[in-house]
């Protein structure tokens, strides 16, 4: 299904060509170290070169029989280079490569991920910015609470996507790492000099010290950084789903002309694709509790974490650039309706002004649970027969008693209640 859609650099990435291409790239970055330490002729060098090809379909058929796919790429490399093979993989095993390989697949997606991440936090940061001054109810536990600006939710999935990018970031750079220290990291085939010197022509850093893999924890780091960056899309994704509910209606995601919502009620309209967002969110985290379980390898290495990884790794990346495309698309298009985060902000009839009345009372020396007590008789009034708290506030002789008209009124400022929301966007203005 993803392959289908935006996820097509990933696609290649992670194909069957593109990963013997990297090991390619390892083998010659470790003959050419040798070359230079004077153990390989440079004639012989230089048709390793001209001939190394990558054949995945050769690949295959040879790992049909031999059941081991780096002995197969290796009699492949051997068919297409002759004699000279014998410098190819010289003093080095199967995992020395696999890794290594692996870091710079790794490397190559995660630089796609955070691209489209940053994107969608520009446009997150441009969206709150476009509704900053759009009063909207703020909720907790799903009960309205006290106003807030529309934009405020954008400013804060545009923080979370900050977070996550730092998250991605670190992650990249914790696995820009590789190992040539042979079959237990013992460097008896090939010394340690050698593996810097090899591992510099890739772009990447020596494990200070390592078994026959590159330990698990660093790979762990990318899928948790990824399964918490499709929480934050999800986040985003559910938010919609809550808000398009027919009764509230403030947002709507994209329904394009020609789009069905279902097959025996032509009137449906339904947030289909941030539904799919939360299913594919879910399939992310599970594959950050098998990232952790692939730590967790006998003495210097088993083999367990193999079969895993050649799911996990593809696809996580799949979904993250999948999720992300998505998201950004959704946004991009998303259905505002003021008029209707309006009437939603007035469905209570003000009830969202009890803390300042709260507030107010206590400033003027009433006890506090005393003047807690007084709003809330009002402000269970004003919700249960639908009246004006305001008027409520007014009329209630205890309540004036204390506080005159002027001040009242003043407490019932929208204008008031959101003043510090402009500081709050003033923290983003740079970024903007």
């Amino acid at each position: 299904m993803i392959d289908r859609y935006q996820a097509a650099e990933i696609t290649r990435i992670w194909s069957e060509k593109n990963k013997y291409r990297k090991w390619l790239d390892v083998e010659l970055a470790i003959t050419e170290t040798w070359a230079e330490m004077g153990e390989v002729p440079a004639a012989s060098l230089k048709n390793i070169r001209k001939n190394a090809t990558v054949d995945p379909a050769r690949i295959l058929a040879i790992e049909k029989k031999v059941k081991h796919d780096v002995i197969a790429f290796l009699t492949s490399l051997e068919e297409a280079i002759g004699l000279d093979s014998a410098y190819v993989h010289k003093g080095i095993t199967s995992y020395d490569v696999v890794d290594t390989a692996l870091s710079l697949l790794i490397q190559e997606s995660m630089a796609v991920v955070l691209v489209k991440t940053a994107a969608l936090a520009k446009i997150l940061l441009e969206k709150a910015f476009a509704y900053k001054d759009l009063p909207a109810i703020g909720r907790t536990h799903g009960i309205h609470a006290e106003p807030i600006a529309f934009g405020c939710k954008f400013l804060i999935w545009h923080e979370e996507m900050e977070r996550d990018r730092q998250r991605l970031l670190r992650a990249k750079e914790i696995t820009a790492v590789g190992k040539i220290s042979g079959s237990v990291g013992t460097y008896i085939h090939f010394p340690a000099r050698g593996e810097e010197k090899a591992l510099q022509k890739l772009g990447l850093r020596a494990c200070r010290v390592s078994s026959q893999i590159i330990q698990r924890d660093r790979h762990a780091e990318v899928i948790w950084a990824l399964a918490l960056l499709g929480t934050a899309l999800e986040k985003i994704a559910v938010e919609i789903r809550l808000l398009q509910k027919t009764e509230t209606l403030e947002v709507e995601e994209p329904f394009s002309r020609g789009q069905k919502g279902s097959s025996s009620m032509p009137h449906k309209r339904n947030p289909v694709r941030c539904e799919r967002i939360s299913g594919l969110a879910r399939i992310l985290r599970g594959h950050a509790a098998v990232a952790l379980e692939n730590n967790i390898l006998w003495h210097e290495r088993d083999i367990s974490h193999s079969s895993a990884e050649r799911v996990i790794f593809p696809d996580s990346f799949h979904l993250a650039v999948f999720m992300l495309d998505d998201m950004i698309d959704i946004l991009k298009n998303l259905a505002v309706y003021p008029e209707n985060i309006r009437r939603n902000l007035d469905l209570t009839h003000e009830i969202y002004f009890s803390q300042r009345v709260l507030t107010l009372l206590v400033d003027k020396g009433v006890a506090r649970q005393r003047a807690y007590d007084l709003v809330q008789v009002q402000a269970m009034k004003s919700w249960q027969e639908k009246r004006s708290f305001r008027d409520l506030v007014m009329a209630d002789a205890a309540i004036c008693a204390v506080c005159s008209p002027q001040e009242l009124e003043k407490v019932f400022s929208l204008e008031e209640l959101l003043a510090g929301i402009g500081g709050i966007f003033a923290r983003f203005a740079k970024g903007k």
